[in-house]
């Protein structure tokens, strides 16, 4: 093996399944036996009709994100699992900041929504939500910028991602069912 191969990196496991009860915690738990911490975890309908979608982001080397995935696949109601590399994603997160409605009145926390490519969802009498979409690092500047202001409550979701090059999930599923 060599060096490269023994470096924890972030990777992007995306794993179609059919919508059963339970099938979270099966994935979820060969996570857990193989020792890997996951950094997110999102699931969503797909394209396909009964056909869900977990897309996890976690840190691992290549030996061990193949061992998963190969465990993975083997589950019952895994149709396919794949494996993709920061480059081989388009991947979004969204984050969502609450403060004081007070401080809306002062000018720099709208320029620093601008600045920031975010906008304003919700104006109450007590807080304003505001919304950014990008990568972890650019919600995380943001919430950095806006803590002077008194952050009341923040949140950020998972990872959604699609990849870049690959053959669309119905094709693979046709060679299953020609299998």
């Amino acid at each position: 093996m060599n060096k490269m191969e023994s470096l924890n990196r972030p990777f992007t496991v995306s794993i179609f399944t059919e919508n059963t009860i339970g099938m979270l915690n099966r994935i979820t738990i060969i996570f857990t036996r193989r020792h890997l911490n996951i950094d997110s975890i999102t699931a969503s309908e797909t394209e396909i009709k009964n056909v869900h979608r977990y897309t996890i982001v976690l840190q691992a080397t290549r030996e061990q994100i193949d061992k998963v995935v190969g465990q993975i696949e083997k589950l019952v109601d895994v149709l396919k699992a794949f494996v993709h590399e920061d480059d081989e994603v388009v991947h979004q997160e969204i984050a969502l900041y609450k403060i004081k409605t007070t401080e809306l009145k002062s000018r720099n926390v709208e320029q620093v929504v601008r600045e920031n490519s975010a906008k304003i969802l919700t104006v109450d009498p007590d807080f304003i939500v505001i919304e950014k979409t990008g990568h972890k690092a650019e919600t995380q500047v943001l919430f950095e910028k806006l803590k002077p202001f008194g952050v009341l409550e923040f949140a950020r979701s998972g990872r959604v991602a699609v990849t870049k090059p690959m053959k669309e999930l119905s094709a693979y599923l046709k060679e299953l069912e020609n299998n």
